[in-house]
């Protein structure tokens, strides 16, 4: 709970009691390596604080598993497009390791906006941050080369290199894991 409480005053100042209702409006829960937080077909109820773990999100085209982004400790985890409507999610969200989450509903989010002093703020500002953020991966994909978007990923996120298998990497970048060894081994050269 600590260190969500530390990722929402980023964004905005809380008193001790506002931290009190955040306390209450969250729950924890884990997952295990390979458990899925939300699946593909199904509506998104929640948004979770990851704790400590990896999430990856992805989605079936023509029957491959397409990688399409990551979360870890001290992000926020859930699909907007299905959370908001309460439609559907066309993507996977799946832990890649044990994973401890900070998790709320959709009821109890509109809570904190209206019990928190800044909540309704805090939402904005998160939400933003994941835009702009799915923004930029999209650009990259359509204007860089897969080399530079593997070192964009190595420099978002230094620290996946060692915790995710080859292959997600690889999906992620949108290039076959064999593609992926050549293009490491000539940066390293």
């Amino acid at each position: 709970m600590e260190a969500l409480l530390r990722a929402i005053k980023h964004f905005i100042p809380l008193s001790v009691s506002e931290e009190a209702i955040v306390a209450e409006l969250f729950n924890s829960r884990r997952m295990a390596a390979g458990e899925h937080f939300l699946e593909e077909g199904k509506i998104c109820r929640h948004v979770a604080f990851i704790s400590s773990g990896l999430a990856r999100y992805y989605m079936n085209v023509e029957g491959q598993e397409k990688t399409i982004g990551f979360n870890q400790e001290g992000e926020f985890i859930s699909n907007f497009q299905s959370f908001v409507p309460a439609a559907p999610s066309n993507v996977s969200i799946q832990a890649v390791e044990d994973t401890e989450l900070e998790v709320i509903g959709y009821d109890d989010l509109q809570n904190l906006y209206t019990q928190v002093r800044g909540g309704e703020r805090f939402g904005r500002l998160a939400i933003e941050q994941v835009y702009l953020s799915s923004i930029e991966q999209l650009r990259s994909f359509y204007t860089d080369s897969p080399t530079a978007r593997y070192q964009q990923f190595v420099a978002a996120y230094p620290g996946l290199v060692q915790r995710l298998p080859q292959y997600y990497i690889a999906s992620y970048v949108g290039i076959k894991p064999q593609s992926l060894s050549r293009i490491r081994k000539r940066i390293a050269r």
